[in-house]
C-alpha cells in the first residue's frame, strides 16, 4: 500500500510491506521490527517499485518487518529535487523518525484496528539499500551510529562504490553483489570491503540488476537471519 507524509522538503510517497502475519491478526501480532529500504539512483530511472528494491521490502516482510521503500526527491508523488545523496539522507533520517512515532500512523485507514503502530517506537530497525540507495544508506547508518542509534542490520547490494564515496559500515553488514557487475565492477566492491575487512557475498552470473536472480538476494538475507534457506522460486 502507498502512504504519503510530510518530509523535510515536503511529500515523501512511500510504498508500506506488512508481515503476513500482521495481515492476518492485525489486533496481537508484534512484528520483529521495522526496516527502510533504499532505490537506485532516480535520474537513472531507480523508484521504489525497482524489482530489487521490492524484492529487499518482501524478505523483511517475510522475516517480520514492517517494511517502508520511499520514493527520493523528485521521484513519483516525493516533493523536491534530486540532491546528490546528501538531501536524500536527511530525509531517510525524517523517515526513520516518522516510523519510529507511534503517532505517525494514526489515521491510515488500512491500519485501523492494528495494535503494533503502539510498540514501534520498541522495535529494532533494520535498513537496505540497492546502488545509489546502498550509498545513501551508508551515510545513514553512520550518522545513526554516532547518536548511539545503529541500526539492527545494514543490507547493501549492488554497493556504489565506484560511483560514490561509500561510507564505512558495521561489520556485520551483509554486502551482496553480481559476479558480472558492468554498472559497478565487483573489483571496486572487493577493494572497498578490504579493508574494513567485509565479506562480499558473489551471486555468480548476476549483472547489476540481478535478473534472473532477485530469489538468490532472498535466500542470501533469509539464511543471514535465520540460518536456513527458503524454497527457490526459478519463475523470478
Amino acid at each position: 500500500m502507498k502512504i504519503n507524509f510530510q518530509g523535510p522538503v515536503g511529500l515523501i510517497e512511500a510504498s508500506l510491506d506488512l508481515p503476513d502475519e500482521v495481515r492476518h491478526a492485525p489486533g496481537s501480532y508484534r512484528p520483529r521490527g521495522i526496516a527502510l529500504v533504499a532505490h537506485p539512483h532516480p535520474l537513472l530511472g531507480g523508484t521504489m517499485d525497482n524489482k530489487v528494491a521490492q524484492t529487499l521490502a518482501r524478505t523483511f516482510a517475510q522475516l517480520g518487518y514492517v517494511t517502508l521503500r520511499p520514493n527520493f526527491r523528485g521521484v513519483g508523488a516525493t516533493e523536491g529535487v534530486h540532491d546528490d545523496g546528501k538531501g536524500e539522507a536527511q530525509d531517510l533520517l525524517a523517515v526513520i523518525a516518522w516510523m519510529k512515532d507511534p503517532f505517525s500512523w494514526q489515521g491510515i485507514q488500512e491500519l485501523e484496528g492494528h495494535a503494533w503502530p503502539q510498540l514501534v517506537d520498541e522495535l529494532p530497525l533494520a535498513m537496505a539499500g540497492f546502488s545509489f540507495g546502498s550509498y545513501v544508506s551508508s551515510y545513514v547508518v553512520k550518522e545513526l551510529t554516532e547518536k548511539n542509534e545503529a541500526p539492527e542490520r545494514l543490507i547493501m547490494v549492488g554497493s556504489a562504490t565506484s560511483k560514490w564515496d561509500v561510507a564505512p559500515v558495521p561489520k556485520d553488514t551483509i554486502v551482496i553483489h553480481g559476479e558480472v557487475d558492468d554498472v559497478i565492477p565487483l573489483t571496486s566492491v572487493l577493494d572497498w570491503a578490504r579493508p574494513q575487512e567485509l565479506t562480499v557475498q558473489v551471486i555468480p552470473g548476476a549483472d547489476h540488476f540481478f535478473h534472473r536472480k532477485l530469489h538468490c538476494i532472498r535466500d542470501l538475507i533469509v539464511r543471514a537471519w535465520h540460518g536456513q534457506p527458503t524454497p527457490v522460486n526459478e519463475s523470478k
